[in-house]
């Protein structure tokens, strides 16, 4: 597989070279595309979490629209990475969002494998930064999603997945060794089979500025590969709401919900709490549990055409099997800077920093993040 990500950080490496000169001058214009053309990017990998550390690689994104005579057709985005980072984490994926001429159908893809270092805490809304245990995580993703509208912004869809993790303990005498309720320690492998909803009125899928959108998933696991494998089943919700604000300001809210129904639940299928998206400030996984509900909002200021900034704040939980309480919720908040490669689309690089919860005797849990796209 090492093989294999160096070929293909070399193949985007040479087309990086030959599309060079034409880059630069894109992304020193402040002028908006409004030609609607196709657009191919190769960029750079640059990225930072905390859970891998600083990403270096090669990726190229192509970018099109279905109809350019429809400016209500929205940008479909296929992008491709290659990256290693200063943790010694490989990734390699494949992303994939269209959109049809009229937005009849949309479509996602993603493929991925990884290998990755990562610290582990144990479940629930309660762990300690003492109960640290260092595992090493190879990851292979795949997962397909089909939606159709029939009536005007609601898309039905499903949806096919398969996930296989692999684990390795680098410290056997802490916490994941060490407790017998933690369950899937190997690793495992499922099928997922599922079903979407989705109502959308946003002005733009990349950008917007304006509109609503909201989604239900539903995904089973049934039992193909016995053992200690997943077999039960995912509940998803995805809602958000934007509100033009004048004066180059938006103001954006999200919440999500994530449930898991099963008599096995192995650790790695736990939502968790955290990550470059939501919850920014806490470490992906530190909280982790079979439920999990948060909330956030985000104002964004447009300064022109390439750069923009923002400020986010937001809370969230995970419980199990134990009642939801509302005094768990912990809170984050941050700010972040913006640089818009392709201003037509709405298509950005976005760096932002959170803070969280401070847990006695711990320093204040906090991150860093180097991404492409908005958190939402």
């Amino acid at each position: 597989m090492k093989k294999m990500l160096l070929l293909a950080m070399c193949l985007l490496t040479i087309f990086q070279c030959s599309a060079q000169i034409k880059l630069i001058k894109k992304l020193l214009s402040n002028e908006k595309d409004t030609t609607r053309k196709s657009s191919f990017m190769p960029i750079p990998v640059l990225g930072y979490t905390q859970e891998t550390g600083f990403q270096f690689g090669t990726g190229a994104l192509f970018s099109f629209y279905a109809d350019r005579k429809d400016t209500t057709n929205r940008s479909s985005n296929f992008s491709g990475t290659a990256s290693y980072s200063t943790k010694k984490t490989y990734n390699f994926s494949i992303l994939g969002d269209a959109w049809s001429k009229g937005n009849i159908y949309h479509a996602i893809a993603e493929i991925r494998f990884r290998k990755m270092p990562f610290n582990f805490y144990g479940i629930g809304n309660r762990t300690r930064k003492a109960d640290e245990d260092k595992l090493q995580q190879q990851d292979f993703k795949i997962k397909l999603d089909l939606e159709r509208t029939f009536i005007k912004n609601f898309y039905s869809g499903v949806s096919l997945g398969y996930e296989n993790y692999v684990f390795d303990d680098r410290s056997p005498d802490k916490v994941f060794t060490q407790r017998p309720e933690i369950q899937g320690k190997r690793g495992g492998k499922a099928i997922f089979l599922g079903l979407s909803q989705s109502y959308d009125t946003r002005n733009s899928n990349n950008y917007p500025t304006k509109g609503f959108f909201g989604r239900l998933t539903y995904q089973y696991a049934p039992d193909f590969f016995g053992g200690t494998n997943f077999t039960g089943s995912q509940f998803g919700a995805n809602v958000r709401n934007f509100w033009d604000l004048g004066g180059k300001f938006v103001l954006g809210a999200q919440g999500i919900y994530q449930g898991l129904q099963s008599d096995h639940t192995p650790f790695y299928i736990l939502p968790q709490l955290g990550n470059d998206e939501m919850m920014r400030g806490y470490y992906s996984g530190r909280y982790r549990d079979r439920n999990l509900v948060a909330i956030q909002s985000e104002l964004r200021y447009r300064l022109n055409n390439r750069f923009g900034a923002v400020v986010f704040a937001g809370a969230g939980t995970v419980w199990g099997r134990t009642t939801f309480a509302l005094n768990n919720f912990k809170p984050d908040l941050g700010a972040g800077l913006r640089y818009f490669f392709d201003p037509a689309k709405g298509l950005s690089v976005r760096m932002d920093y959170g803070i969280g919860t401070k847990v006695k005797s711990e320093e204040r849990q906090n991150g860093f993040y180097i991404s492409l796209g908005e958190a939402f």
